[in-house]
């Protein structure tokens, strides 16, 4: 249910709007797409066909569809719509490391927050259990939420007026989301781009496993961007970074490393079925979700459309 809200936040009010204006069917399969590649159990959903593809290297086995690749002459995969009425869970690193800025003057966790709300706008008017999970080195807490959209804004930014002292623990944040017993569940972490490395792809690829996943990778402030006016502090003891470090060159170093770095993680969840979303700003990551939504709707659209050329070429045949 998406409840009247009336938030001073543009960002907040384009999410607001997205959630009320899109149609059920609109959700239901725009959703249904970015959960539809994970490695699930069932062999396919209930209800209508969203996608029909030829086989690719990556796919399940268990989705070809026999009886349409019959008719097709070779293998086809064909992925239907999940049940209208399912759960989400939303899980936000909470570390201190998140106050880092952002280019914006956001907050890294401001960046993830909006992020969240996002997803809780489409599964919320999808009908979904939305679940709110904050985690640091202190305690994974889940917080409890009944109610629309705005109930939702409520509770998370209240959750958020924190102390921000305790250092992230993305570890522990990774093993409750592999514990989720909902098998099928979305699964969406939003941390910032420091805190995952190589060797948290195994308990990524575990969760993957059981269940749909987005991660929302929030890019912090480049400090050795000389094109930045703002002074830049250290996270940790406040103190301003020397100016004789705020190069050209060393800000083109960093920006590298943290490019190959991100680009290697996204190849690797994408490897395994889950969604990336990247951005440095609540503005950008909003439109990177739903540049995101609408290829997934389009290229959707264009499958089911060159399906019925697909059978009759194999019905000839």
């Amino acid at each position: 249910m998406i409840d009247q809200i009336r938030s001073d936040d543009p960002i907040r009010r384009k999410i607001e709007t997205l959630g009320t204006t899109l149609s059920l069917p609109t959700v239901r399969k725009a959703l249904g797409i970015l959960e539809g590649a994970h490695a699930s159990n069932k062999r396919f959903g209930a209800d209508d066909v969203v996608d029909i593809h030829a086989y690719e290297p990556g796919d399940e086995a268990k989705r070809i569809d026999w009886k349409t690749s019959a008719r097709a002459g070779r293998p086809m995969v064909v992925q239907r719509e999940r049940p209208s009425t399912s759960k989400a869970w939303l899980l936000l690193d909470v570390g201190q490391e998140m106050t880092a800025a952002c280019p914006s003057s956001e907050q890294a966790y401001q960046v993830a927050a909006n992020a969240l709300c996002m997803f809780a706008a489409l599964s919320l008017r999808r009908g979904d259990e939305v679940s709110m999970v904050f985690g640091d080195s202190a305690s994974i807490t889940r917080v409890p939420f009944n109610g629309g959209l705005a109930q939702f804004e409520r509770t998370l930014d209240t959750a958020l007026q924190r102390e921000w002292t305790r250092p992230r623990n993305i570890d522990a944040l990774l093993e409750y989301a592999r514990r989720i017993r909902d098998k099928e569940a979305l699964v969406v972490i939003a941390t910032e781009e420091h805190a995952l490395e190589e060797r948290h792809l195994s308990a990524i690829r575990m969760i993957a496993r059981t269940h749909p996943m987005v991660l929302i990778d929030v890019a912090t402030i480049n400090p050795f961007d000389v094109s930045h006016a703002r002074v830049v502090l250290d996270g940790a003891g406040k103190r301003r970074v020397p100016a004789f470090l705020r190069r050209g060159n060393t800000a083109g170093q960093v920006r590298t490393h943290r490019e190959y770095l991100a680009a290697s993680i996204r190849h690797e969840l994408n490897r395994c079925g889950s969604t990336v979303i990247r951005s440095d700003s609540s503005e950008r990551m909003f439109h990177e979700f739903v540049r995101m939504v609408s290829t997934a709707l389009a290229q959707s659209t264009r499958n089911q459309l060159r399906a019925p050329s697909v059978l009759s070429l194999g019905d000839k045949a």
